[in-house]
């Protein structure tokens, strides 16, 4: 059976679009018309300063920032859960491979997105999200110039991070296209030749990820706060990406099966999932915890400076976050019953998904708008806009070829799955 979008869902996913749109427009509009208004009455302090405070200029880039990086950890996250069920050849996935491809497609929205605030940032200098992009940075002579910044612009230059950030994106959309493709091939071929090469395409792109995913992390996010640094971020920004995606994907499972599709897939699959969810919650606590806790225990001046204005001034989103992304799997899908019943999964995959998006919030805001930051318009209103788009791509996508890839090697053992 293949999948049609409802009319209502459409509607909501256009309706959200358009709310989206309109937020990001406001929130541009007022943020430069601010910006004017106060540029006048502030020049001349500020010029005596030797610098200018950007932060509530780069509030709309800033929210938009994390709702993009947001839906392309989604989006990526869930390719990267596809090509391990390949590189795996895993049996129990077969029946929802359709699925994490389908969310993968969504891809190209966020990345084209994010490459707009790239180039806006580092190239036409529109926002000042990358410090080290200021004028004079790395110039002894000039008054912008930093020590730290200058000793770091090997890595950290324009040139380099454009082509870090093209070779990024382009890639990881060159390794959905051709496993989308190979699986579409997979429908009408009489042999499994198209598994195979998916299983060879999937082997590449986990090496490329296991690099990517590690120093896309450190250009958009790290380099934010470019005096700190730390040397498991990446690791952290991928277990946000995976469980996150991962999060996602069951959710759609479960809303597939509600409206009597994936008849093939049972309380175990959702069982596999639901593991899958508590297990890299637990991983990310793990990781947040090393993190922190060895940065507070050494005290050092040029490390604790990232974690004081996130615990002080972000003291309530640094901490509900930890709750979200802690407590609340440890108390609702520990056990084996609770990772087989909908509702269970579904309150334990809304707060996953809430406290992950206030994460990638805490990794971004502190640093590029300071004490001006709020859960206003331009946050939430780009947030709605993304779900819209995410509805109607990912809905388009689902019923572009049929939910369950029949010519699939493990396909009888994903039918009879069972722990």
């Amino acid at each position: 059976m293949n999948f049609t979008l409802s009319p209502r869902l459409k509607n909501i996913g256009i309706v959200l679009l358009v709310v989206g749109i309109i937020s990001l427009m406001y929130s541009f509009f007022m943020a430069d018309y601010g910006h004017h208004a106060g540029h006048d009455s502030t020049h001349e302090a500020v010029h005596a300063a030797g610098h200018e405070d950007h932060s509530a200029h780069n509030r709309p880039w800033a929210a938009l920032m994390v709702n993009t990086f947001f839906f392309l950890a989604i989006a990526l996250g869930s390719l990267f859960f596809l090509a391990i069920q390949y590189a795996a050849q895993a049996g129990w996935s077969a029946g929802i491979k359709r699925v994490m491809e389908s969310i993968a497609g969504f891809l190209p929205i966020p990345a084209a997105v994010m490459f707009i605030i790239v180039i806006a940032g580092v190239v036409l200098h529109k926002h000042h999200i990358w410090h080290w992009t200021a004028e004079g940075i790395s110039d002894p002579n000039h008054p912008n110039y930093d020590a730290i910044i200058a000793g770091k612009t090997a890595y950290l230059n324009t040139p380099f991070f454009l082509i870090r950030t093209t070779v990024y994106l382009i890639g990881w959309y060159m390794f959905f296209y051709f496993l989308k493709k190979n699986s579409i091939i997979g429908e009408s071929s009489g042999n499994w030749e198209w598994w195979k090469k998916n299983w060879r395409i999937s082997a590449g792109f986990l090496v490329f990820f296991a690099i990517t995913s590690s120093t896309s992390a450190w250009d958009w996010i790290m380099s934010i706060d470019t005096h700190w640094f730390s040397t498991l971020f990446g690791w952290y920004v991928f277990a946000t990406m995976f469980v996150t995606a991962v999060t996602v994907l069951t959710l759609v499972v479960l809303y597939l099966k509600a409206e009597n599709y994936l008849e093939w897939v049972n309380e175990n699959h959702l069982h596999d999932l639901g593991k899958f969810m508590f297990a890299f919650s637990i991983f990310w606590t793990y990781l947040w915890f090393s993190q922190y806790m060895l940065i507070w225990y050494s005290n050092i001046p040029e490390e604790v400076t990232y974690f004081m204005p996130r615990y002080t001034i972000y003291k309530l989103p640094f901490l509900t976050m930890l709750a979200l992304n802690f407590v609340f799997p440890i108390l609702v899908i520990m056990s084996r019953t609770a990772k087989r019943i909908g509702g269970f999964i579904v309150i334990a995959g809304v707060s996953i998904l809430v406290g992950h998006w206030l994460d990638v919030f805490n990794m971004i805001m502190p640093g590029t708008v300071g004490e001006n930051y709020g859960f206003g318009i331009a946050e939430i209103g780009i947030f709605l806009g993304y779900v819209g788009a995410f509805i109607l791509v990912v809905g388009r996508n689902l019923a572009k070829a049929p939910l369950l890839m029949k010519n699939h090697p493990m396909l009888i053992e994903s039918k009879h799955h069972h722990i």
